[in-house]
């Protein structure tokens, strides 16, 4: 019996979704814990969603860039999470990380950091030699990020993607 090429990639993010939800077992829950800030930031949801990646040059097969994540913030801030998104060359991918997240960066509580490492899958077929170590679609990434709290609850960020692009974002916690 012959798989698809569809049937296939839903697998493969079947499998990114399962490895987010147990990667949510990994890390004992406490109650939360203000930041220096006065701004209770961690033990909570935050969804994310990007309308727009900036590729540092231009091809003609270059794609809108979507994506949607969610992610959990833990009390002593660390996060993991798992973002859904249709890469630059219009392909399905989705990407499951653990990270870090520095609040009151330089003494403004309203920017922070964040490092993020994990496993993505996407770049596949004649795109699969687009990001490295690609192996059968999946490969290991790690995204730096630079937040902005505009209110306690939404967020804006800009992430660079290796050397070919950047990502924004907008985040709201609940």
């Amino acid at each position: 019996m012959k798989i698809s090429a569809g049937h296939r990639h839903l697998t493969s993010l079947a499998l990114i979704g399962l490895i987010a939800l147990q990667a949510s077992q990994v890390h004992a829950q406490t109650s939360p814990a203000p930041t220096e800030s006065g701004i209770n930031s961690a033990d909570k949801w935050e969804l994310t969603i990007s309308p727009y990646a900036y590729h540092w040059s231009r091809s003609p097969e270059h794609r809108s860039v979507y994506l949607i994540g969610l992610e959990r913030r833990l009390p002593d801030n660390w996060l993991w999470g798992a973002g859904f998104f249709s890469n630059s060359f219009g392909q399905p991918s989705a990407y499951t990380y653990y990270g870090y997240r520095w609040d009151n960066l330089f003494g403004n509580p309203s920017l922070y950091a964040k490092l993020t490492a994990g496993l993505m899958y996407g770049y596949v077929g004649q795109y699969k030699r687009k990001v490295p170590l690609n192996f059968g679609g999946f490969s290991p990434l790690v995204i730096p990020a630079l937040g902005y709290r505009i209110t306690k609850q939404d967020s804006i960020q800009i992430a660079p993607l290796g050397n070919a692009a950047v990502l924004f974002t907008y985040s709201r916690s609940f």
